[in-house]
Order: C-alpha cells, then structure tokens, then sequence
C-alpha cells in the first residue's frame, strides 16, 4: 500500500514537470535511442514474459512535444538506457501509425509510460507527460523493487 502510495507521489509530480515546454520541436522515433525496442506490443509481452522481466510500454505521438521531449531527455540518458535494456521489455506504439495496443490503456494523452507484468497487466497507473530523468530513474528503481517483491510473494506461495 505505501509502495503505491509512493509510486503515486511521484507520478504526480512528474505530471505536473512534465508541463514546462520544449525549446525546439521535432520528430519522435523509437530508432533514435539506444533503447532495445520491441517491435510491437504482442512481440514485447512475449518477450517479457519469456524473460521474467517488467515490460515499460509508451503510447505515444511521432509529432507529440512532449513525446520529443521524453525522448530527449529521460530516453537519452546513459543510465536510464542500460537499465531498461538489462532489466526491462520496452516497446512504443504509435497512435499516429495506428500501432496495436489494448485500448484499456489508452488514456487520451500522449506520451503515456505504462510499466506492465508479462502478463500485461498494469502494475501502477501510468505516468502522463515527459519527466525529468531524475524521476523516470526514480519509477524505474521503484517498477524494480516492486516486481521482485512480486516474484518473491509468488515463489514464497509455491
């Protein structure tokens, strides 16, 4: 309960970061990072569930401010790149491509990070907006520490 309080915490204060603008405005692509994407939801919950590892899944917007902003900031970070190369699935789907994702998640805004279960369930709610990368490494340590938390109350039941 406190783990999702936080997680709530912190989601909040991202959104409301994630308001300041850009100073130039481009175009969003997944190819531009050194992030192992997958290349479509159905690929990627695959992918985690064969590898036992959480799966960070963004809706997003090739001509989203926003999303360009994440994409430069938080997606560009060395640290934040590794980790989720290590110990994440990560896919993106493109609304604008009309890329398939379940519509449960769809929100209305982009970009939208979900951090899902190999099952595809949500773990958290998601978080709205591009975030500093000091709080996107922050949701990762957390996304982290509850799904090892999870495997562990799962494997303490067998």
């Amino acid at each position: 309960m406190m783990m999702k309080l936080a997680v709530s915490v912190v989601l909040l204060g991202t959104f409301l970061m994630a308001q300041t603008p850009i100073e130039q405005h481009t175009t969003v692509t997944k190819q531009s990072t050194g992030i192992h994407w997958k290349k479509s939801y159905k690929e990627a919950l695959q992918s985690a569930q064969n590898e036992d590892k959480p799966f960070m899944f963004i809706i997003s917007r090739h001509s989203c401010r926003y999303c360009v902003q994440l994409e430069k900031t938080a997606l560009s970070d060395a640290e934040v790149i590794a980790t989720l190369n290590e110990k994440f699935i990560a896919n993106t789907a493109y609304t604008d491509d009309n890329d398939y994702f379940p519509q449960e998640l769809w929100n209305g805004g982009t970009p939208m990070i979900w951090f899902l279960l190999p099952s595809g369930k949500p773990m958290f709610q998601p978080i709205p907006g591009a975030i500093p990368t000091k709080d996107f490494k922050e949701a990762l340590a957390i996304v982290l520490k509850e799904y090892e938390s999870q495997k562990n109350q799962t494997m303490s039941k067998k």
